[in-house]
């Protein structure tokens, strides 16, 4: 067993002085401090076995240096890794972000939509009952809406259905004057709309044109 400096085992081993440190470091190689220096106990053998033992130090170098690569190599595997776990938060973020924002938009849209239809079914509805016209009718129509509406009687005001009664006229003569009456209900001035019913005022107008 030989003492040799740092420097010296290097040259023996054929490798670097760092790669001597991390031998001590893990116990393959015994070291004494003689005074203020390290010292590296080496094992020396007889010439005739120098070039048997030749190649161990040729693969302990070769495994310090396949070590170090792999160290390497995992650290930027690491950041690479960490790298990736960040973007993809940050993704996920922006999806989440993403779909939130969709989703306010279309109840927004939903809600848009809902007052839009409210509106005009609130306008059609109040349209329908004052003033839309009513549909054509058949002869079984014809005779129910010229039943007896009970309204009250001002001045010369008369419903359309009671007039035609006394009148007596034909189905055919009232089917007529009805699908004047369904044309210019919502023209006429002349022509009063409640609810399903036509009232003439027989005072006021004149309703030869159409009677």
């Amino acid at each position: 067993m030989s003492k040799m400096s740092v420097a010296d085992a290097a040259e023996y081993f054929g490798i670097s002085k760092e790669a001597i440190h991390n031998r001590i470091r893990r116990g393959s190689l015994e070291s004494v401090l003689e005074g203020d220096v390290k010292m590296v106990l080496v094992e020396t053998k007889p010439t005739s076995q120098t070039k048997v033992q030749s190649k161990k130090p040729f693969v302990n170098v070769v495994n310090d240096k396949y070590y170090q690569f792999l160290e390497e190599q995992n650290v930027k595997l690491q950041q690479k890794v960490e790298k990736l776990e960040d973007e993809t938060r940050s993704l996920r973020d922006q999806k989440e972000q993403m779909l939130i924002e969709e989703r306010v938009k279309i109840e927004q849209i939903y809600r848009d939509k809902d007052e839009q239809l409210k509106n005009i079914l609130a306008t059609f509805q109040s349209q329908f009952t004052l003033s839309t016209p009513q549909p054509k009718k058949n002869e079984t129509a014809l005779d129910a809406e010229i039943e007896e509406v009970v309204y009250p009687q001002q001045n010369g005001v008369i419903s359309l259905n009671k007039y035609l009664k006394e009148q007596v006229f034909s189905k055919k003569k009232r089917k007529k004057i009805l699908e004047k009456f369904d044309a210019r209900a919502t023209k006429e001035e002349r022509i009063i709309i409640l609810g399903k019913q036509y009232y003439i005022d027989l005072e006021k107008y004149n309703y030869k044109d159409i009677l």
